[in-house]
């Protein structure tokens, strides 16, 4: 049995636990998290879940997700995913979500990291996933059309390529003056 906090819609923690696989109440949320690792090259490590998985059975996912357990801080969240799905050991105690994405019943934390990964030194998760490999954007939005990556809405898979390495939603470039 695994147990979730349950949250305000302030994303305040209630005192509350809610059971996995049950119904949330009306105005109760739980907090989920996803990271994306890129390599140099700009490319996104996915996932392929296993075919006996109950969501999305078969399919290419980002490279981890899940709930935050109870206790769990967003930044423990996302390093205990990485660690049990890949088997991947990363510090991000002190890094914020690149995005939040709220959903009907609650928050969805979206890290973005940059770091080289040996896909040979990765052990993943026998039962959340069967295989792993790089992929560039184009590659994912081909996948998402031909059924076979989880279907993300339209633009998402491109907003995470962009905000990768930059923080916030304005691009870096240097403001040009109205006056001039």
């Amino acid at each position: 049995m695994e147990l979730w906090d349950v949250y305000t819609v302030d994303r305040e923690k209630t005192g509350r636990t809610w059971e996995r696989g049950t119904r949330l109440a009306q105005g109760d949320y739980h907090l989920v998290i996803h990271v994306c690792i890129f390599n140099k090259d700009g490319q996104m490590l996915i996932q392929q879940r296993q075919p006996f998985k109950d969501g999305w059975p078969n399919m290419w996912d980002i490279t981890v997700g899940g709930s935050a357990t109870v206790g769990d801080t967003s930044q423990q969240a996302a390093m205990r995913e990485l660690e049990e799905e890949i088997g991947l050991k990363l510090d991000l105690s002190d890094t914020r979500p690149h995005l939040t994405v709220n959903f009907d019943e609650g928050f969805d934390d979206i890290y973005l990291v940059e770091t080289d990964v040996d896909l040979n030194e990765l052990t993943l998760q026998e039962s959340e996933v069967q295989a792993v490999q790089w992929a560039d954007e184009a590659t994912i939005l081909n996948m998402i059309r031909s059924g076979t990556f989880i279907p993300y809405h339209g633009p998402m898979i491109p907003l995470l390529f962009a905000m990768r390495g930059q923080w916030g939603g304005i691009n870096r470039v240097e403001a040009i003056s109205v006056d001039e």
